[in-house]
């Protein structure tokens, strides 16, 4: 072990002397020691004051190119030397063993690259909606979207799913047309796309002269040039536009113009004056518009050939906005908070990974003030202090240590003590935490044990881990259904899952169908008395119970009297206790007793009997609820009589007039909304009523159709899997809770039998 620990010291020498700077690498492991990326170097980094940073997020379908488009920036940046690939598994992003076993991301990864003077953060996130949670926690850190659309396809849904949530994160957008070296590459169609999803405010700033193979340039019509790419690494070349194209291209640049002009009342005087607006005052207009979302750029990219990069950061770096341009974020209070590097600091925590033999590693975005090395802060959710011994700025699994950070920029931190994703810290003794991100409603969800049973209790740990790694997994150890319940956003995000705790944390699980949350409830009234009665010798049990069972209706008045059974049952409350139920629904406990037939004092185990009944309920064992229970008579007993002889008399009194009070099970039911290319719009609603679902409604949006429905959650066990293969992966859904409603007679009678086989088993 000592050997091992002289290694690691040796390694990390060696890259301080090769690098001249502090460049560390996590993710170690017991047999391999430092996993340093590929042979890329990383330059020193510098403070950057807070308006000279642009915070992107990149997103886009699967399949789009955002992580070889992040290679291609750090590139032009010189943070790397050389670009790396897919295939090679080599890549700054995708460094994760899944990632590159996948060939895509899964998680979202903090990268940098440094141009003109600027610090340019950017977070690839995962183009598969399973993996949205990390994509709604890069944007909320982010000032802009950068969506990266596939030229072969256009808008996907993928595309149009990850656009409504930057439409309500209310954060501006640019677009870049990728791929347009691909042989089925067409650039007329994905702007006809683009324009069909997102209206007028697409406006082209470039446009290629070709697609396919032959792509190597483009005109640039906001800076009326065109610019030709040679060599592997994409060598620009500024050339006059070619007679051919002015026509063309002087037609695209009024538009442009036209776009920029109308977000800024003197521009658009200026325009009307002049004919014509500079360069500077174009970018001041589509600045404007950005901001107000009324504008989203087109750019035209081979990320692979690195074609455009240059041109498209240098546009996000005039153009884009800085955290001082952005909306300033508000805490929990409503109070905006600017990113003012003179103001009291205060940090955001929207990311917790651990690394093996490191710990947790918070990433954070400094929402104001300046943060330096051993400050001391206080975490406003867990009031507990954290001291920050060290900061880094990462790069994939790479961190490059640095010594202050300023208001808006992002970076790292290890060995906090009890901080975690969604938490506020902040350098002074008070102050109001900002709110967490906003996560989707679960689509799927699976019950999952360890296939060790002495690894259970490991399980639950590297459960409640991947949660604050990815908060849009959640745990529940299910009382009601006696299971441990995992849920997230689709089949695909939880087999993942499965994945990393066999592969990574070596705990081999076993996934099967959860048990559905039933509920019990009765539709009339009903009697029932029971007589429980002991002897054993000594002392026996003697506990008699009546009772009447009814529907609870909200605000209905206090029982008076009832006809039961052609008999007539008289009543007087002496004591009501309403109770509000865990899981829903209430129990409404009436003491009539009269006469000293049952002492108060066996009350509360009467109704702690009735209790345990309303937690299994009679029919399947599951939860009833919404009933109101009157006890009016009975009998004890001056020796025999105890509690839990009148618990148990109870209970089985219930159980009986449960059963003759028209039982019903209730089933949860979902609310679940399909956006689906019209093509398979009939195979989904077929697919749907088949699954017992009511549709709701359905209307066309940009392209695509949007169904509503209402599904019982026993037949959408599997749905996202069913979904995607309707639609060959085209079409996504999203789902929530809207209430309970009772079975049909047929499924109440198999779910009767199945809980009668297993009773008497």
């Amino acid at each position: 072990m000592a050997s091992c620990g002289r290694l690691v010291v040796v390694l990390f020498s060696l890259r301080l002397e090769r690098h001249n700077k502090i460049f560390l690498t996590f993710g170690m492991t017991a047999d391999k020691g430092l996993q340093p990326h590929h042979s890329n170097s990383v330059k020193s980094m510098k403070t950057y004051q807070t308006r000279n940073i642009r915070n992107v997020t990149l997103l886009g379908s699967t399949g789009s190119g955002k992580t070889l488009l992040t290679e291609a920036m750090m590139f032009e940046g010189k943070v790397i030397e050389r670009k790396g690939s897919l295939a090679a598994k080599n890549t700054v992003s995708d460094y994760s063993e899944i990632e590159q076993l996948n060939q895509k991301s899964i998680y979202a990864t903090p990268l940098y690259t440094e141009f003109m003077d600027s610090k340019l953060n950017i977070i690839d996130t995962p183009g598969a909606d399973d993996f949205v949670g990390a994509v709604l926690t890069s944007l909320r850190i982010s000032a802009t979207a950068l969506m990266v659309v596939n030229a072969q396809h256009g808008v996907e849904v993928g595309t149009e799913v990850l656009s409504r949530w930057v439409d309500r994160m209310g954060k501006p957008m640019i677009i870049a047309l990728n791929q347009l070296d691909h042989e089925k590459a067409n650039y007329e169609h994905a702007m006809e796309s683009l324009v069909q999803s997102f209206g007028s405010k697409v406006v082209a700033v470039q446009y290629p002269l070709q697609c396919g193979a032959g792509f190597d340039s483009f005109i640039d019509v906001l800076l009326m040039k065109m610019y030709k790419f040679t060599g592997d690494q994409g060598q620009r070349e500024e050339l006059p536009i070619p007679d051919s194209e002015k026509e063309r291209a002087l037609e695209l640049h009024k538009t442009l113009v036209e776009a920029a002009a109308e977000n800024d009342e003197a521009l658009m005087e200026l325009y009307f004056e002049k004919g014509a607006l500079s360069e500077d005052e174009i970018r001041k207009g589509l600045s404007a518009g950005l901001a107000k979302r009324s504008v989203i750029p087109v750019f035209c990219l081979s990320a692979v050939k690195n074609i455009g990069v240059k041109r498209l950061m240098e546009f996000i770096i005039k153009v884009g906005p800085s955290p001082l341009e952005n909306e300033a974020p508000k805490t929990m209070e409503g109070t905006p908070v600017p990113p003012d590097e003179n103001a009291p600091l205060s940090l955001f925590i929207f990311k917790t990974t651990f690394e093996p033999h490191i710990g947790e590693v918070n990433y954070f975005k400094v929402m104001s003030g300046k943060l330096t090395e051993n400050a001391d802060l206080l975490n406003l959710n867990t009031q507990t202090k954290e001291r920050f011994a060290q900061l880094f700025v990462p790069l994939g699994k790479n961190r490059v240590k640095v010594t202050e950070l300023v208001a808006g920029d992002i970076g790292c931190v290890v060995k906090l003590k009890n901080t975690k994703s969604g938490q506020t810290l902040v350098g002074g003794a008070e102050g109001v935490p900002f709110p967490p991100v906003q996560l989707p409603n679960d689509k799927f969800r699976t019950a999952v044990k360890a296939v060790k049973e002495s690894e259970t209790e490991k399980l639950g740990e590297l459960l409640n881990q991947m949660h604050q790694e990815d908060l849009s997994i959640n745990v529940e150890f299910s009382k009601e259904l006696r299971q441990i319940i995992v849920s997230g956003q689709g089949e695909h995000h939880l087999n993942t899952m499965k994945w990393i705790l066999a592969n990574v944390h070596k705990c081999e699980v076993e996934f099967f169908a959860p048990r559905i949350p039933y509920r019990e409830t009765i539709t009339k009234v009903a009697q029932a008395d029971y007589r429980h009665k002991k002897q054993s010798g000594g002392a026996g049990q003697f506990g008699e119970v009546h009772l009447v069972i009814e529907p609870y209706e909200e605000g209905a008045p206090d029982p008076v009297k009832y006809k039961v059974g052609g008999k007539e049952i008289s009543l007087n409350v002496k004591n009501k206790q309403e109770i509000d139920l865990d899981w829903g629904g209430k129990l409404v406990f009436y003491n009539c007793i009269v006469g000293g037939a049952i002492d108060s004092r066996f009350m509360p185990a009467i109704l702690k009997g009735l209790m345990e009944k309303m937690e299994q309920g009679p029919l399947t064992g599951s939860y009833a609820r919404d009933i109101r229970v009157a006890i009016y008579d009975g009998k004890m007993h001056p020796v025999d009589s105890n509690e839990i002889s009148f618990k148990l008399a109870a209970r089985n009194a219930f159980r009986a007039a449960f059963k003759e009070a028209g039982p019903k099970i209730m089933e949860p039911i979902y609310e679940v909304e399909v956006l689906v290319p019209t093509e398979f719009m009939g195979d989904v609603m077929s697919d749907l009523q088949n699954r017992r679902a009511m549709i709701l409604g359905m209307d066309s949006d940009k392209g695509f159709e949007r169904l509503q429905a209402r599904v019982p959650l026993a037949e959408i066990g599997r749905y996202s899997t069913a979904l995607s293969s309707i639609s060959g992966g085209r079409a996504t859904y999203s789902m929530k809770f809207v209430g309970y409603e009772q079975v049909p007679a047929d499924v109440q009678e198999k779910l009767l039998k199945a809980y009668q086989d297993t009773d008497e088993e």
